[in-house]
């Protein structure tokens, strides 16, 4: 007579096994996702309340929005003590210095169109 084989070692019982680990997986899954569905509210009023307090925070500390000068750093080129601890500058002075640069760049300007025209033949 031939030998039986025990039950659990059969390819049916083995893939009944399978799908029965398959379907407990599967059930603790859905367990998951429902418990999930269930916190979401709470989870999301939670969220909003802890943005809401958030926004009462910054908008009690007495700063506005607009207010951003106070927090960046402070340009001493345009200050308002600029102009009131100097002497205001001579613009006598200013226009004969910039006379005396416009004659020196068109001696130079000069110059080098002299230069170029002896050395490069058209």
């Amino acid at each position: 007579m031939a030998r039986r084989r025990a039950k659990t070692d059969t390819p049916l019982n083995q893939k009944q096994q399978e799908l029965a680990q398959r379907e407990s997986d599967l059930r603790q899954q859905m367990e998951q996702l429902e418990r999930m569905i269930a916190e979401a509210p709470r989870v999301a009023e939670e969220t909003s309340r802890r943005q809401r307090e958030e926004l009462l925070r910054r908008a009690s500390e007495g700063r506005s929005r607009l207010d951003v000068f106070s927090t960046s750093l402070q340009d001493k080129r345009y200050g308002e003590d600029l102009w009131t601890n100097r002497r205001p500058r001579s613009l006598r002075k200013q226009r004969s210095e910039g006379r005396l640069l416009f004659i020196v760049l068109v001696i130079a300007l000069a110059a080098a169109i002299i230069w170029i025209a002896t050395h490069l033949h058209f």
